[in-house]
Order: C-alpha cells, then sequence, then structure tokens
C-alpha cells in the first residue's frame, strides 16, 4: 500500500528520502562550513503554567542501549557520538495531571559552533524518527545543528505503545484469503472481524485513553515540550511525507515557535480523506506507468514491452494470487495485497526498479519469493500505530456504500492495483473506532509563522505535486520543485536539493521564487 496520512506509510526499506542518502552527502559539508549562522535563540519558549514540570524537565542523556527492538538498530545504536534519553509528556493534555507518556529521544550532539536542534520526521505515521535520526546523522551531522529524533508517542521506543496485532496475527492476517463476498453475510462477516481488531487495539495499546491521544495533534504538542527540553526558543524542523502533515500541524498550533521548516513529500491538510486518496492513487497509477516504460526498455521485461499494456499485464499476473497465492518459501505465500505492497512499495524511488523486476520475472515462473521479500521489509513499518493515528486523525463516512463507493474510484484511479473481484461495502476499523477525531481537513492559520521551504517532487507517488503547490500557498511558504519520480528529495545527494535546502536551514535565505531542481544528472541542477 502507498503512503500518505490518510492511506499508508512511509518506512525506510520502502521508499523513505534516507534510505539513499549516502553515507555522506553535501550536506555535511555545506552545513558544517556556512559562514555566519543565524542563532535560534537561547533558552525555552513560555510554557502554559499547567505544564510546566513537562517544559522545564531535564533529559538524562545516556546510551542507547535500551532503545532497540532488533539487533540491526542495536548496532547502529552502538555508535558512542549518538546520545538517548525519554522525555516525559501528559497522556491528556486536558489533563496534565492524568497519565503520562514517555517519548523515546536520540541525538547527535555537534561539537561545532551551535545555532540550535535539527528535529527530524521520517515520515509514516509509524516511522521511527529515533531510527531515522541514527542513520541520517551522518548525513546532516558535523554542522551546526545537533541532529535530534524522537519516536511519536506510542511509536517504536516510546511507551505506552500503541498495539493491536501479534506478529503472527499479522503474518495470518497478510496471507488470508482477500474479502470477496458482497452479500450481507459477507459484510458481517468482514465487520466482524473489524471489530475483534478493534477490541484488540484497544485492550494492547492500553486503553480508549490512549487511542484517543494518539493523533497528530498530541504528537505536535509533545514536539513543542522537545523544543523547549532541547534548550531551543524556536523549532528547527526536517519533516518527510507524513512529517509535512505534522509539522504544518505544529505550524499552525505555535507559530511563533518556528524557526525554520523543511517539508519535503508534502501532504495537503486541507485535503478531505477520500480527495487525498483518488490523488494519491492516481499519482501512483502514473509512477507506475513510468516504471512500466523504463522496464520496457530493458527486454526481457515481464511486463512486455508495451508500456500501454503494462497494467493488463500486471493484472492477469497479479489476479490469480487472489485465489490462488504463490508459494513464496518454506511455510509462505504471496497473496494479491502482498503483491501490490511490493510494487508500490518499489514505486516510491527508481532505486527499487529492478528489484521490482526481478520479483515480477519471478512471479512469472510461479514463484512469489523476492516480492514477499518486498512486502515484508514494507511492514517492518509500525502498521499498527499508523492504522491508530490515522484513525485519531481522519474524518470518518460511517457509510457501508459510501465507503464501497470510494474503494470502486481508487479502483478506477488505479487500475493496477484492481484485483478484478466485487468490493465488499463494509464498514471500516476508523468507522468503529471508540474515540473521535482530533483533525479535520482545513487550510491551516498560522499567523506570525516565519517563512518555510516546501519541497515537491513532480512525479512523487505518494505525495502529489498538488499537494506541495497547495501546503505552500497555505503556509505562506516558498516552493522548491523538483522534477523527478522518487518520494522525498532532501538528503539524497542531489547538491542542488541539498544546498538549498542547507542555506534555508542555516542562513534563513530561500530559493528565488520558481526555482526548480532536476534529478537528472544525478547532481541536480538548478533553475
Amino acid at each position: 500500500m502507498p503512503d500518505g496520512r490518510r492511506s499508508c506509510g512511509d518506512h525506510p526499506s520502502a521508499g523513505s528520502p534516507w534510505r539513499w542518502a549516502p553515507p555522506l552527502c553535501s550536506w555535511g559539508t555545506t552545513l558544517g562550513c556556512a559562514a555566519a549562522p543565524t542563532a535560534a535563540g537561547d533558552g525555552t519558549g513560555p510554557a502554559p503554567p499547567a505544564l510546566e514540570r513537562f517544559y522545564a524537565q531535564q533529559l538524562a542523556w545516556g546510551p542507547c542501549d535500551g532503545f532497540a527492538s532488533t539487533p540491526d538498530e542495536a548496532q547502529l545504536y552502538a555508535d558512542p557520538a549518538l546520545e538517548c534519553a525519554r522525555m516525559e509528556v501528559p497522556l491528556d493534555y486536558a489533563q496534565p495531571d492524568g497519565r503520562t507518556a514517555q517519548i523515546a529521544v536520540l541525538r547527535r550532539a555537534t561539537d561545532r559552533p551551535r545555532i540550535g536542534s535539527l528535529v527530524i520526521n521520517p515520515g509514516g505515521p509509524g516511522g521511527s524518527g529515533v531510527q531515522a535520526a541514527a542513520v541520517m546523522s551522518a548525513t546532516f551531522g558535523g554542522g551546526p545543528f545537533d541532529v535530534v529524533g524522537f519516536d511519536p508517542r506510542g511509536i517504536g521506543a516510546s511507551t505506552p505503545r500503541l498495539d493491536c496485532l501479534t506478529p503472527a496475527e499479522t503474518a495470518a492476517e497478510r496471507a488470508a484469503p482477500m474479502d470477496i463476498d458482497p452479500s450481507p453475510a459477507g459484510v458481517a462477516q468482514v465487520e466482524a472481524e473489524v471489530r475483534e481488531f478493534v477490541a484488540k487495539c484497544v485492550e494492547r495499546s492500553g486503553g480508549v485513553d490512549v487511542l484517543a491521544n494518539a493523533g497528530t495533534r498530541d504528537v505536535a504538542r509533545d514536539m513543542d515540550v522537545l523544543r523547549a527540553v532541547l534548550g531551543d526558543a524556536e523549532l528547527t524542523y526536517l519533516g518527510y511525507s507524513y512529517g509535512t502533515f505534522l509539522g504544518s500541524t505544529y505550524a499552525e498550533m505555535f507559530p511563533r515557535n518556528v524557526r525554520a521548516m523543511v517539508l519535503d513529500g508534502a501532504i495537503d491538510p486541507a485535503a478531505p480523506s477520500a480527495a487525498e486518496e483518488i490523488a494519491q492513487m492516481t499519482a501512483f497509477q502514473r509512477a507506475f506507468e513510468v516504471y512500466a516504460a523504463d522496464c520496457a526498455q530493458r527486454p526481457p521485461c515481464p511486463l512486455g514491452a508495451d508500456p500501454a499494456a503494462a497494467t493488463a499485464a500486471f493484472q492477469e499476473l497479479a489476479r490469480p494470487l487472489v485465489a490462488d497465492p504463490a508459494p513464496a518459501g518454506p511455510g509462505r505465500t504471496l497473496s494479491f495485497g502482498d503483491a501490490v505492497t511490493a510494487v508500490t512499495a518499489s514505486l516510491y524511488h527508481p532505486s527499487g526498479w529492478t528489484e521490482l523486476t526481478a520479483g515480477l520475472a519471478e512471479l512469472r515462473t510461479g514463484s512469489g519469493a523476492k516480492l514477499l521479500a518486498i512486502a515484508d521489509r514494507y511492514h517492518e513499518l509500525d502498521q499498527d500505530a499508523f492504522t491508530i493515528v490515522h484513525c485519531a486523525d481522519d474524518e470518518r463516512t460511517g457509510d457501508r456504500d459510501a465507503n464501497a463507493a470510494l474503494a470502486a474510484r481508487v479502483r478506477a484511479a488505479a487500475p493496477f492495483l484492481d484485483p478484478g473481484v466485487p468490493v465488499v461495502p463494509a464498514l471500516g476499523v476508523c468507522d468503529m473506532w471508540p474515540a473521535s477525531p482530533t483533525s479535520t481537513p482545513h487550510v491551516p492559520h498560522a499567523p506570525g509563522l516565519p517563512p518555510v521551504l516546501v519541497v515537491a517532487t513532480t512525479g512523487a507517488p505518494a505525495t502529489p505535486f498538488a499537494a506541495g503547490i497547495a501546503l505552500a500557498e497555505a503556509l505562506g511558504g516558498r516552493l522548491l520543485t523538483v522534477e523527478g519520480t522518487q518520494h522525498g528529495a532532501v538528503g539524497q545527494g542531489w547538491s542542488c536539493i541539498d544546498d538549498i535546502a542547507a542555506d534555508y536551514l542555516v542562513e534563513l535565505t530561500l530559493p528565488p521564487e520558481g526555482t526548480t531542481c532536476s534529478t537528472t544528472p544525478a547532481t541536480g541542477v538548478a533553475r
């Protein structure tokens, strides 16, 4: 599934911008050598009286040993240049004396004259900012900022953890047959499964109050506490994809606490859920067609030599998986859903196309192992947290017919993912959610917000270019247009893009109106 505020998520192994960032790119040099950096100020911004104890807390920085959940993370966090801490915030900001949550924070402190902290969010929702900062510190470190990442509430090493399914239950759900029975009995069966899932989310996450306070507005409040405890009067922020929605939410709530924001791979906070999903699926279809045209030039392409026939070729290859999943290794099979996940995950960046082609070619021989491996990496993103945050953020229909109509429109917008079976007109997870949404689509109003930099890629699959235009206009910011197909552009080694972002973050200098960078050639070209 694709990314975005209301559809699916970013993940480093499925297209997050920092997956392809080189160990050292122009960031380290540009930020490290910039002259006369603009200071962010000393101390912290004012704290609401009821929240003073949270804003005034001192973080106990130490080794990151206890923050890893996998052996790879443990190895990554063993870098002695990285420090970790836990920050306490109210679970419910309306009840600051009630339950609290613990937010995991990681930083790589600079050893140069310091402007402040560069806080990074990699996207999602469900992406780990701790992991992202650990990886990206090699790219963004060495300059006048401490590189800081945090796991949003309930995600990664933050607690209470948002949780719905066990790993075994998730694996079973992915392998289960697709729901294709639109009869009243079929609808009742789907909705019974949805109710069971929601009940597990409530129980395993720690109660309805945890779910009710898991949305982006609460994460933005946490980010303001983080700004203060880091000692920054104003926030300097880099957010990718869903991180742009978090950034725009923070900008609206705390406009005078912002120093600088780079919002890369923008989400339009004013777009209703249905409109955003259709726009996103349309963009994914275009990205699929761009991939198919490239594949056709590299025979033998498993989708054939005619790009115009690629959608039908993929349907012919993938639709049999609805009824007959392909063997994919010992005890594993490739479902239609996982096949689509593998394709959409690979469309986030052209660097994924070669592996996708190999997976599709293998599927033609009857094996789904390669595609399943791609889908497995995508599912390393915290899918439970992804669902919970969306249900906390998004409006919902509560209407079976409206849900079915939207599903049909999605299939029409992106026919490569159409399974060719009936739509089941059932209520979804968010329709049965036990808490009301805490956000509504709207144009943000942020008086006093300084100019922000919005980066939008013309052929981005997960966050359509039009959303970047809309977000820059809504925030009164400057749009940097990137000609390319990938999702996200900053920190990937294109000097045109990185130099502009660095000049802005350090000097607060925006590029001229209408500036465009191209990702071909690899160094980027400004005009």
